[in-house]
């Protein structure tokens, strides 16, 4: 356990790219634009979304599929960001993640369940049902870096547009 967890203060516990697949990698720091990391693969029609343009994963509900039984660690359900003390499936749409090294993403939608369980285990799905992680699009590039401290702040649409 890390002085972030011990503190519940939401931080990233660890980027993951891969060129395709899974699992995903951890790297120390990725850059990050509006089609999301760099060098993680985005050559499906599904994963070119920039709504879709990162995934992210609370490690706590990673935990909790290991207590059952499964082999999963950070990267290994395909999400970008393994976060921890952050509850991402709890925010709502809208959401603004600001990072520490200036990152922003807003949460778009939640992650629907992804294809990849089925090569861990068939069960994945089911008992991962409500916690596979949200994605975000990216509303400001930069460089992030592992542990970076995660500020949420919840946006109020005025007006339409």
């Amino acid at each position: 356990m890390d002085d972030h967890t011990e503190n519940n203060q939401p931080h990233v516990l660890s980027i993951n790219i891969s060129k395709g697949g899974v699992p995903k990698l951890p790297v120390d720091a990725v850059f990050i634009n509006v089609q999301g990391l760099e060098g993680d693969g985005h050559n499906h029609e599904k994963h070119y979304r920039l709504t879709q343009a990162v995934c992210i994963q609370d490690m706590e509900q990673l935990e909790e599929l290991v207590k059952k039984g499964y082999p999963l660690g950070p990267g290994s359900a395909g999400e970008n960001l393994t976060v921890c003390c952050l509850n991402v499936n709890s925010l709502p749409i809208g959401t603004i993640l600001e990072f520490a090294g200036g990152v922003k993403l807003e949460i778009t939608r939640v992650r629907p369940t992804c294809y990849v369980m089925d090569q861990i285990n068939p069960m994945l799905k089911e008992d991962a049902d409500g916690c596979h992680g949200m994605y975000a699009k990216v509303i400001q590039s930069g460089t992030m870096k592992k542990n970076e401290m995660i500020s949420v702040h919840q946006e109020t649409k005025q007006g339409s547009y």
